[in-house]
């Protein structure tokens, strides 16, 4: 008797044939930052909170991990060199070259021109994630390219490929678009814009800080900081592995973050101290700090913020010392002169953020100052309305364009002789380099730091 076959059944949770079953890609560190760069293109979305939940998801730690963060930060920042060298070394013009390609042949150019990896392991990993998005055809077009990029180094690559002008060289030289050259230049001044897009193109840091009253600056492991005391540098790991953080009794923020609202605590009043309002919290970084320093001294902050999904970042990161509310910061549900102190951190072009999101600068055009200008002015003017005579205003913006900063807070207080300027830089003594006043600007080159801008604004009373 033939022997009997049984029908078995497929386990819980994978009754898929192979054909259905999601195939793991053959090179899941590579797949994983070309989907970020795809993602970036296709639907503006942040790499900093993409790539992360990628990782998660498909299991990638440790070294792994790392090579992914460093493929896809890597490629973000030096794009603009990239495609100055792919389009000398390509037979069609980088604008002409399909967008998935194009973002394969720049992780190929990111791994032979600024990494360690062998030219061949560059080059064969690269063709094949090529002809796997983009097909046969195209794989045979990757390879052609790349081997002419592998046949010289960086250098000499930008010998070959910086033009002579000098805003069009620093912007192949160090990645960034001509406008924002031009924007970082009248800024920071012809003598130091060199170091300054270097800094933008260095991998920063991760900073902590511990939320008063709540976490000490111990309970989080690292270096202390150099400046903000209530900081730490955390060499390498999750930040989110360290109790305090996941407990949101501390949190990842950038120093010169922490230290513009420390200013405005520090500055001197003239009457009570009690109600403080940050005008647009989300999501909730400053408002954190802010709400800490408030329960320390018996006053109470209003966090809020126009967009609803921003204003619950916000309810996570204050403690029973601040209230959050869902509003218009430009149409206040507040009566006028409500306020003793209120920051006003101004929607901004990000300039002062490249370090941290590289692709801000591929993102955003000149176009954006005159969207974002009639509302910082709005927001500004709202801050000023809301504080009381003898109160104080700090205007924050995270870039230092003068468009968004020096210009904004001038137009405002045009004609206003109720308003002084307080010297910003004289309330961060411990930071050196913050400029001869009243406005702080704070540098990557010169503070390691984001290039946070800072006007202290005091009604009279």
């Amino acid at each position: 008797m033939p022997p009997r076959h049984t029908r078995r059944t497929p386990a819980k949770g994978t009754n898929r044939t192979p054909a259905q079953r999601p195939r793991r890609p053959r090179d899941p560190v590579r797949r994983t930052a070309f989907d970020v760069l795809q993602a970036v293109d296709d639907r503006d979305a942040y790499a900093n909170l993409l790539l992360p939940s990628l990782l998660r998801e498909r299991g990638l730690t440790g070294r792994d991990a790392a090579l992914a963060t460093e493929l896809t930060y890597g490629t973000l920042r030096g794009r603009g060199t990239y495609d100055a060298v792919l389009d000398v070394c390509s037979d069609r013009p980088v604008a002409k070259i399909d967008q998935p390609l194009l973002n394969v042949l720049r992780l190929g150019a990111h791994q032979l021109l600024r990494t360690r990896i062998p030219a061949h392991a560059a080059v064969g990993t690269t063709v094949d994630l090529a002809r796997s998005v983009a097909g046969p055809g195209q794989a045979k077009f990757a390879n052609a390219v790349l081997r002419k990029v592998a046949a010289r180094d960086l250098d000499a690559w930008l010998d070959i490929v910086a033009p002579e002008d000098e805003t069009a060289r620093l912007a192949v030289v160090h990645s960034h678009p001509r406008w924002i050259v031009n924007a970082l230049r009248d800024a920071v001044g012809r003598a130091e814009i060199e170091a300054l897009l270097a800094a933008d193109n260095e991998r920063p840091r991760v900073t902590l800080v511990a939320r008063p009253g709540r976490a000490t600056v111990e309970e989080l492991g690292g270096e202390p900081a150099a400046y903000s005391p209530y900081a730490a540098y955390l060499a390498e790991g999750d930040p989110g592995a360290i109790p305090a953080v996941a407990e949101s009794r501390a949190a990842v923020q950038d120093e010169a973050s922490q230290l513009v609202a420390l200013a405005l605590v520090r500055a001197e009043l003239d009457g009570p101290d009690r109600r403080w309002l940050d005008l647009c919290a989300g999501p909730g970084g400053k408002a954190g700090l802010l709400s800490g320093l408030a329960g320390e001294r018996g006053a109470h902050l209003l966090a809020c913020d126009v967009q609803p999904h921003r204003a619950r970042l916000v309810a996570g990161s204050i403690d029973a010392a601040g209230a959050t509310a869902v509003v218009d910061g430009t149409r206040p549900a507040w009566r006028p002169e409500s306020f003793d102190r209120v920051l006003v951190d101004a929607p901004c072009t990000g300039l002062g953020a490249l370090r941290r999101r590289p692709e801000a600068r591929w993102r955003r055009g000149p176009e954006s100052l005159a969207e974002l200008g009639p509302l910082q002015r709005r927001l500004l003017t709202s801050a000023l309305e809301s504080v009381r005579p003898g109160g104080v205003v700090a205007y924050v913006t995270c870039s230092p364009h003068l468009a968004e900063t020096k210009v904004v807070v001038d137009d405002v207080l045009r004609g206003r002789d109720d308003v002084e300027r307080l010297d910003a830089p004289s309330h961060l003594t411990e930071v050196p380099g913050l400029g001869d006043g009243p406005y702080a600007q704070f540098w990557p080159h010169r503070h390691g730091t984001d290039a946070m801008f800072l006007a202290l604004l005091r009604r009279r009373s």
